[in-house]
């Protein structure tokens, strides 16, 4: 499918210099509503970026356009990198995050679909959005009023959540009826709110696991624009079966005293920590556009 014009991709350079921006942001979010998660946010921003600011066919100012790709966020509760990512991209004005999770706030602690353009599934229980993403590959794939599939979706899933039993009902339906059209992207951090995922309940040998269940698998380092965009590119390109995406990524990724960490799960940073945090941020980009926007 040719790209629509409005979504045609960004450098590199532009996507790397926003990142430090939608961080700021989501972090800021976080903190005005005294409640989040800040850990599987900064892990998935990467991955959402890469996703609205290039590789999904879509129009924030025709949100409901019928040919649009579908993002489904699986992992609900990371839904303020999202809200943070589709406000950068123009669906609705920057100045609402701070109302995250205020009562009477579009802007819910999971996504809810009728409550903000943009947002294609209400989630939060997990292991439900894969299965709704299920669905949406299925009607572009049985709605014949285009020339192939109408649209692709993508769905992006948690390591916590991966110890669902649905998620292994899912990953069988998926390849059953040859959905090509579909591609989940796994956010894979190594962390959830009881701790690390291998003291937890153990995923190894995941790409083994979803090979197995007869998925095409792409690894990639979810922090890595040029990666990530060369296993989406992978997914487009594979047929017959669809792809599973193990992107590598970091807990807390851009802020030192979070990254790796899994106390910050689910914990909202206090005022001072943002102002650490945002500091933090604001010198790595500083230090990024001193070398002309290219490391």
């Amino acid at each position: 499918m040719p790209k629509d014009p409005e979504t045609l991709p960004e450098t590199l350079s532009t996507l790397k210099r926003r990142a430090f921006d939608l961080r700021i942001d989501n972090l800021t979010a976080i903190t005005a509503a005294a409640s989040g998660h800040p850990g599987g946010t900064l892990s998935a921003m990467d991955i959402l970026q890469a996703l609205f600011f290039g590789e999904m066919r879509h129009r924030p100012n025709e949100p409901h356009w019928a040919e649009r790709d579908r993002l489904v966020l699986s992992k609900g509760h990371a839904v303020p990198a999202l809200y943070t990512v589709l406000a950068h991209a123009g669906y609705f004005s920057r100045d609402l995050l701070p109302t995250l999770r205020r009562l009477g706030s579009p802007l819910q602690g999971h996504p809810a679909n009728f409550l903000m353009p943009g947002i294609e599934a209400s989630t939060g229980s997990l292991g439900q959005g894969f299965s709704i993403a299920i669905g949406m590959a299925l009607a572009s794939k049985l709605d014949r009023s285009t020339d192939g599939d109408k649209f692709r979706v993508y769905a992006l899933i948690g390591d916590g959540e991966s110890q669902e039993g649905q998620i292994w009902e899912a990953a069988m339906a998926a390849p059953k009826y040859a959905l090509d059209n579909l591609c989940v992207i796994l956010d894979h951090n190594k962390g959830q709110i009881d701790g690390f995922v291998d003291e937890v309940m153990s995923l190894n040998p995941i790409a083994d696991k979803w090979r197995a269940f007869n998925w095409h698998v792409v690894t990639c380092d979810g922090h890595d624009y040029a990666s990530i965009r060369a296993a989406f590119a992978e997914a487009r390109a594979t047929e017959g079966k669809p792809t599973f995406i193990l992107a590598e990524t970091t807990k807390g990724k851009g802020v030192s005293f979070m990254e790796g960490k899994v106390g910050w799960h689910g914990v909202a940073p206090t005022q001072a920590q943002l102002e650490d945090a945002v500091r933090e941020l604001r010198a790595a980009k500083a230090a990024f556009e001193a070398t002309g926007g290219t490391n």
